[in-house]
């Protein structure tokens, strides 16, 4: 199977130029780019989908790269956006950069071999850009009849009210020469053929192909002369009712472990909805059409199993944090449905899983003056319990645990052997949580 049909039994594929397929098959291997924004320390589940464009090229016996735009970064790119974002330092901007590839190291192979990926980041030939030369030597070979042709910067140019958009700058509207440029710089320096990305980068994408037509120029020494250039976009990852995918309930979504844990990593997997993760299984992982196949068919026969979002709650969650850390969101994920050992978790876990229940401070010194009839109601004022009475009633009846233990009316607070030496977890029927900490 070649890249083209991977990628279209995958859903990933959206539009290439006419003779790509062809180029993909006759030369192997040819480098192909993507572009990634380092304005964020990170990346996001946003940009897994381009990400896997470039494993599916690498696989296809081809040498992906990947461009960190530290220079881009500094501007912004309008594409799908209603306002300017804020510009980065330098210095900012490079710590990103070592963040994003070493992102990218999980999911590439970096070696010395014609398919081993490489990193670049265009700050490294734009610093020594002057405005005049630029202008004299790129900005001369586009017209902007051409570049306001681009729905990217129509949308945001016309400052129509209802889509929000707050007009453009002539700095936004340069970012599209010069990603142009990049592509142009890369066909010269690496003999880098295709540039690839989402869908809405078309328009910038075709602009640098354009100008390769039309500025040609010299190669660097030992770059052998390309045919031409062309332009591959997949699609945009969207939920089944058309909202962009990859944020949840706290905001975005990103790959590394200090912004969102491996625990709300998997979680965020776990949690597709059956409508999505068909596709989402499909772009995101590397299981093959058979096996997918399998897991779909399992699943059809009990969906209250959820197998196509354990499948892929695992294999991403693995891939981005390790198998030691997919192991630990899985036990952690268990404590909740009474399947793992709350003194399993690491406080971070811990705090992870029960994120979202109330939360009582106690001071620890007043644990030798109560029961826990006391603890749950008074200390706790009220949360748990309102009154003592119910306190008792509900415990004598069995619907409460301390730490995962059958709560007795007559147990002494000192009695319970707190988690990590300060926190109880306090279950209160079938679905309450509430977490004390001893202060």
């Amino acid at each position: 199977m070649d890249l083209i049909e991977e990628l279209r039994w995958r859903g990933m594929f959206h539009d290439m130029m006419p003779g790509t397929d062809e180029h993909l098959t006759a030369a192997k291997p040819i480098t192909g780019y993507i572009g990634f924004d380092p304005t964020a320390p990170s990346l996001h589940i946003g940009n897994l989908a381009t990400i896997m464009l470039l494993v599916h090229l690498q696989r296809a016996g081809h040498r992906p790269m990947a461009l960190v735009g530290g220079a881009t970064g500094m501007i912004g790119d309008p594409s799908g956006k209603s306002a300017e974002r804020n510009l980065l330092d330098e210095e900012a901007l490079r710590r990103n950069q070592a963040g994003i590839r070493a992102q990218l190291e999980k999911f590439l192979v970096f070696d010395d071999s014609p398919t081993g990926a490489l990193v670049v980041n265009n700050y490294d030939w734009f610093k020594e850009f002057g405005f005049l030369g630029f202008l004299r030597e790129v900005g001369k070979h586009l017209t902007v009849n051409y570049m306001m042709a681009k729905d990217s910067v129509k949308r945001r140019i016309s400052g129509d009210e209802n889509s929000g958009a707050d007009g453009l700058s002539y700095t936004e509207f340069s970012y599209q020469l010069l990603q142009g440029y990049d592509f142009v710089h890369l066909f010269r320096t690496y003999g880098c053929t295709l540039q690839m990305g989402a869908s809405d980068q078309w328009g910038n994408i075709t602009t640098g192909t354009e100008l390769i037509r039309r500025m040609g120029g010299e190669l660097a020494e030992g770059v052998q002369q390309p045919a031409k250039a062309y332009a591959l976009t997949g699609q945009l990852i969207t939920k089944a009712d058309g909202t962009k995918y990859g944020k949840s309930e706290t905001g975005t979504v990103w790959l590394d472990g200090s912004l969102t844990s491996p625990y709300q990593f998997y979680q965020f997997f776990l949690n597709a909805a059956d409508a999505d993760v068909p596709r989402l299984i499909r772009v995101f992982t590397l299981l093959t059409k058979e096996e997918i196949g399998a897991l779909e068919a399992e699943h059809a026969e009990a969906p209250h199993k959820r197998t196509l979002q354990k499948a892929l709650a695992e294999q991403v969650t693995t891939r981005v944090h390790g198998a030691g850390a997919y192991e630990a969101a899985l036990a952690a994920s268990q404590v909740l449905f009474g399947g793992g050992e709350l003194s399993s978790l690491d406080e971070a876990t811990l705090l992870d899983v029960f994120a979202g229940v109330p939360r009582v401070e106690v001071p620890r010194a007043d644990l030798a003056e109560m029961n826990v009839i006391s603890l749950l109601s008074e200390a706790t004022g009220g949360v748990i319990f309102p009154s003592k009475g119910e306190a008792r009633k509900m415990m004598q009846a069995g619907g409460v645990s301390l730490n995962r233990e059958k709560a007795n009316p007559e147990q002494l607070a000192t009695d319970i052997t707190p988690l990590l030496g300060q926190y109880i977890v306090a279950q209160k029927g079938k679905k309450n949580y509430f977490l004390l900490k001893l202060v």
